[in-house]
């Protein structure tokens, strides 16, 4: 997909899944942006490549800067990685989201940045001599379901919290896990003055309200596996 403004690209991406829906039953098939519906393979992802500009100029570019990447767009990966856990309940916001990010697959699990490890939540791709306008970030954490309008606003959000805090971009020592479920994710939320301030107090409430209905639901069901494990020797 294209590059354009955080809108018109929340706006493609909605339109993007309807149409492969649309088309997929016309030929006879369901297509599902499910986070993981496959226990053994790899689940589905929603790569969020970011830059950020003032006017023509690429802030995030720095000439000479570790990485190319400027103190700026460090100090905005740094507030992705400092609220990702607050962040999580909207970038990932099904109880089968968590299934994708235990591990594994290319996934993150754990709130951390690279250049080329692509099981970290942040990937700095490698600078192109001459691309300084490509000079971006790229956020893997979010889920190919989640909403993607409420998950750039949170995810802008936290970046501009590093760039206002002035935020260090660290090495990944003793990196803080990623939620491992939706309730702990619904949990660092609920503490979080940053998604509250940026959702509002309406919207803040109503995704809590939703979430914590969704994984009280979950909760309650016997699953297959429980029945395939238990049943015949207990």
């Amino acid at each position: 997909m294209r590059y354009a403004d955080a809108l018109s690209t929340a706006d493609n991406i909605m339109t993007f899944r309807h149409v492969v829906k649309e088309v997929a039953l016309d030929q006879g098939f369901y297509a599902s942006f499910m986070p993981k519906p496959f226990t053994n393979h790899p689940g589905s992802a929603m790569h969020t490549h970011i830059s950020l500009f003032a006017g023509e100029k690429n802030a995030f570019y720095e000439e000479g800067a570790p990485m190319q990447l400027s103190k700026i767009g460090r100090s905005f990966t740094a507030g992705i990685i400092k609220h990702a856990s607050e962040i999580t309940a909207i970038t990932n916001q099904w109880v089968n989201s968590y299934k994708r990010l235990s591990g594994g697959g290319e996934a993150p699990a754990f709130a951390t940045w690279a250049q080329v490890d692509r099981n970290a939540m942040v990937r700095i791709p490698t600078y192109k001599p001459k691309k300084e306008a490509s000079t971006r970030i790229e956020v893997r954490s979010p889920d190919s379901a989640c909403n993607p309008y409420l998950a750039f606003a949170v995810i802008i959000a936290a970046g501009i919290a590093g760039v206002e805090g002035n935020y260090e971009l660290t090495e990944n020592i003793n990196p803080i896990p990623l939620p491992s479920d939706l309730a702990e994710a619904i949990a660092a939320m609920e503490k979080s003055e940053l998604v509250k301030k940026t959702l509002g107090d309406d919207v803040f409430e109503y995704v809590l309200r939703n979430k914590r209905a969704e994984w009280d639901e979950y909760r309650k069901q016997v699953s297959a596996y429980e029945l395939n494990r238990y049943l015949p020797v207990l």
